[in-house]
């Protein structure tokens, strides 16, 4: 049973009044008791609702009848007599009786507890699957009974083993090792951990620009006023970040990327496509798993690299969306060899020199703007990013280490509105823009110790970007996942040309005779041959790829099985007999057309050496070894 109590003070008084059939009564606001006896008062709820839903039917009270204080009245929502009232005074109670049962009313009450509330003004928006997950957890930390300090029973609890809270930092920073930075959701559960369960939260984001629609003096640079004026920002530490730990699904997967480094001695760069899961080691985490790496146009030197524009971006991400895979951060090389007989690497990324770059701070925050995180707590349906940065780089073994970063919102919107710039000279310092005629910037302060060990407060020109830099965990795992096949002889990269690894049907017609599997859906489970199906200029099946796609996602060797059968398929196994590598079992793929003897006609491939041979010979006319 529901207990109200009017919430209108006690020297106000309604007016006399009838209310007529079909007019209803608003309740503003109520306080709700609890009791599972009628006529009993039960325990405090806490909560204040409205009785709008509830105006027109009710059990009403009867005419010249004053309620006095203290007075009760039953109200059945069920019966559609009118509801007539005369006066109300401050504390009178009503009794409210829930059309379901009462142990589903108090579900939904509880329910409604336990979900943050939507900000006003904040747009619909549909926040990703890991989030919404998180989101129904509990996410408290659950302690077992401590034998020495807890001096209650088996069901009692105490404060030396009540559950604590996700964002407990004493909890945090006792773990192997410590974490230093709580999870995006701990720290939404302690915004709105509240009395007020984060009715007034809003993660607002950051802006550096003078607000637009001031009519109150000229533009900039004539004039400004306190409404448009950005404030100033001081640099703080992030106390979250948005992913808590970063993970290769196999070692082949970082391999094949080095292998470039190690065969150019060029640096590299690369898209990593993957998922995001909940990270269990740490309360309310998320992990981001690695499962394929995209290399774009690129240029790479020894110390420098320079992403070119990408004309198969749109069509990279669209096929990694319906392999159930999306662009989850970026991946680069910073590799100097330092002893190539002992295969070691120079260890130039530590607490003495930088871990990041001002400019490698500035791409990675572009990046994250790109990929905004969906939030429903924010005014703008997007709060920081979920994108994340892995540096290849030496470590202190003089071995390849993956070091994982992200960069702070206050960084992101630092470089979404252009207020900062690398120093030439000092790659470990950043400078914040100072304002002219075409751009005001804001004052971008950060806090210092001095000499004396006292906190200062300082102009961020120059800036240490240590004060935008979140370092994330990156692991493999014990027992390696594999999303896609690993082969012997795998497909050629992407835009590898400088290697003489072109994707042509010559590469696939060599894969396909070197995979001897007898599982189709083994052999076409590659992340890069799936690229090149869909993006080559010869036959590209964008339109009619879907079904295998599907089937490489759900690893559905009937699927397969079915696309393998149809006319696409046979014409790729055409195009690839032209080029003289002989396939096995061709009938059994469907081909039309190109018998064995006109196959054993064309030029053929040597096993060897790959030179391509006239056709009628049977010694290669560069190793001289023999066709079979």
């Amino acid at each position: 049973m529901w207990f109200v109590t009017w919430s209108k003070p006690s020297t106000q008084r309604f007016p006399r009044c009838v209310a007529q059939r079909g007019q209803f009564l608003q309740v503003v606001r109520v306080k709700i008791w609890r009791s599972s006896v009628p006529g009993e008062r039960g325990w405090w709820r806490g909560r204040s609702v409205s009785l709008s839903s509830c105006q027109s039917t009710a059990r009403g009270f009867s005419p010249g009848f004053p309620p006095q204080s203290g007075w009760r009245q039953s109200l059945c929502p069920t019966d559609a007599r009118v509801l007539f009232l005369r006066t109300h005074r401050h504390g009178d109670m009503l009794f409210l009786y829930p059309s379901s049962p009462a142990g589903s009313s108090s579900e939904t009450m509880d329910t409604s507890v336990s979900q943050s509330p939507r900000p006003v003004g904040a747009p619909q928006v549909v926040e990703d699957d890991i989030d919404q997950y998180l989101i129904k957890q509990d996410g408290k930390i659950y302690r077992n009974r401590d034998q020495q300090l807890c001096r209650h029973g088996p069901l009692g609890k105490c404060v030396h083993c009540v559950p604590l809270e996700p964002f407990d930092e004493d909890y945090l920073n006792h773990l192997e090792p410590p974490v230093k930075h709580m999870s995006f959701h701990a720290y939404i559960r302690k915004l709105t951990g509240g009395a007020d369960k984060g009715k007034f939260v809003a993660l607002e984001n950051i802006s550096c620009k003078i607000k637009s629609g001031c009519e109150g003096h000229p533009p900039w640079p004539e004039g400004i006023c306190t409404k448009c004026q950005p404030s100033a920002i001081t640099l703080n530490r992030q106390k979250y970040r948005h992913v808590d730990n970063i993970m290769f699904e196999n070692h082949t997967i970082a391999d094949r990327f080095l292998d470039f480094w190690r065969k150019t001695g060029n640096q590299h760069l690369g898209y990593l496509y993957g998922r995001y899961t909940e990270h269990k080691d740490i309360p309310l985490g998320i992990r981001a798993e690695v499962a394929a790496i995209y290399e774009p146009p690129q240029i790479g030197t020894q110390n420098s690299l320079e992403i070119l524009e990408d004309p198969k971006a749109e069509v990279v991400d669209e096929i990694a969306a319906k392999l159930g895979l999306r662009k989850v951060g970026w991946i680069f090389t910073d590799l100097v060899s330092e002893d190539t007989r002992k295969g070691t690497v120079r260890y130039s990324r530590n607490k003495d020199t930088y871990y990041l770059s001002a400019e490698e701070c500035i791409t990675a925050g572009n990046f994250q703007n790109q990929q905004p995180n969906i939030c429903r707590l924010s005014p703008d349906g997007h709060f920081g990013s979920k994108f994340v940065t892995v540096v290849a780089t030496g470590g202190p073994d003089n071995q390849v280490h993956f070091e994982g970063y992200q960069v702070s919102n206050q960084c992101m919107a630092l470089v979404r509105d252009e207020c900062l710039l690398p120093c030439r000279d000092a790659p470990e310092l950043g400078y914040a823009k100072e304002s002219s005629s075409e751009q005001y910037v804001p004052d971008v302060f950060y806090k210092d110790i001095d000499k004396f060990g006292n906190e200062i407060t300082q102009l961020a020109r120059p800036l240490p970007v240590e004060y935008l830099i979140i370092d994330i965990t990156t692991t493999f795992p014990k027992d390696p996942v594999y999303t896609f096949s690993i082969s012997q002889n795998p497909f050629p990269i992407e835009n590898r040309d400088v290697l003489g690894e072109t994707q042509d049907f010559h590469s696939l017609a060599t894969y396909l005779s070197q995979n001897t599997s007898s599982v189709f859906l083994d052999i076409i489970s590659d992340f890069h041959l799936l690229l090149f199906l869909v993006t080559n200029e010869v036959m590209p099946l964008r339109d009619s790829i879907s079904l295998l796609l599907e089937a490489v996602r759900t690893k559905n060797e009937e699927l397969a099985q079915t696309w393998k059968k149809s006319e696409q398929w046979a014409t790729i196994e055409q195009l690839c007999s032209t080029v003289g590598v002989q396939l096995p079992g061709l009938h059994e793929y469907g081909a039309v057309g190109g018998s064995t003897h006109a196959v054993s006609a064309a030029m053929w491939a040597c096993q060897h050496c790959t030179f391509m041979n006239q056709p009628g010979t049977d010694h290669c006319e560069m190793c001289s070894l023999p066709r079979t």
